[in-house]
């Protein structure tokens, strides 16, 4: 009588009654309820059944017939096959959503503090850019333990200042010699091969640390700040490598 639209608003009684619809799905069926005699009479029936359905829908071949034919007649083992297949697909999803939220906010946690920063905070980001600069150059000064590198080829410096987190190793580079337009990123390679980027940056096509350059904000280094998992005892080298892929100079840990 309700149709294929109908239909799917029946079974999502079993999902409205266990609470795990969000707001605009509980609303939508709510709306649905207020008309529907035979989802007010489900939803009476299926009230205190949560803490079986959610049992069932957390385990392995949940939806299976042997679990229909193991509950209740009432409501009948085909609804409660849907309703537990129902459960389970919104819980797993639901998991998946919490897992990259949680994975979001670890990067965000992580990266948030790891901007990368030009020394003189001189382009068209404005004062929150200047304060930010600041910062990424006042932690290269205060970190003594330091490692430098120039590379033969390609001219440009490196020098990567670190110190030792609980979470692993906080490090800031300060790059010379550089010029742009490129993409590159400071990545930390441990002892054991693993490669984990700390930072990624873009530089403009007069570059950093240049210092014949007639640009003042070329002539400033670049300081990137940035994190890795790794402790600073199993970092072999860092790498300043370019998005393309060609590296600008390795700094011995």
């Amino acid at each position: 009588m309700q149709g294929s639209q109908g239909s799917n608003e029946h079974e999502t009684v079993g999902a409205y009654a266990l609470g795990i619809l969000d707001d605009a799905e509980a609303t939508a069926f709510e709306a649905h309820l207020a008309t529907c005699e035979w989802c007010a009479q489900q939803l009476d029936e299926l009230a205190g059944m949560e803490p079986m359905l959610a049992a069932l829908a957390d385990l392995p071949g949940s939806g299976t017939p042997a679990i229909g034919e193991s509950l209740s007649a009432k409501p009948s083992p085909r609804l409660v096959e849907r309703l537990v297949d129902d459960v389970g697909e919104r819980r797993a999803m639901k998991r998946r959503r919490s897992f990259y939220m949680i994975a979001a906010a670890a990067a965000l946690i992580i990266a948030g503090p790891l901007a990368v920063i030009a020394a003189n905070g001189g382009n068209d980001s404005g004062q929150k850019g200047t304060v930010a600069a600041a910062t990424a150059k006042d932690t290269f000064d205060t970190l003594s333990d330091k490692v430098s590198a120039t590379d033969k080829t390609t001219k440009v410096s490196a020098t990567v200042a670190m110190t030792k987190k609980d979470w692993g190793t906080l490090g800031v580079v300060e790059l010379s010699n550089v010029k742009g337009p490129l993409k590159c990123s400071l990545i930390a390679v441990g002892k054991n091969g693993e490669r984990e980027t700390m930072s990624s940056w873009s530089v403009p096509a007069w570059g950093y640390g240049i210092a014949n350059a007639t640009k003042a904000e070329a002539k400033a280094p670049l300081y990137a700040q940035g994190g890795a998992a790794l402790k600073p005892n199993e970092i072999d080298h860092f790498e300043v490598m370019t998005f393309e892929g060609k590296k600008l100079v390795e700094v011995d840990a």
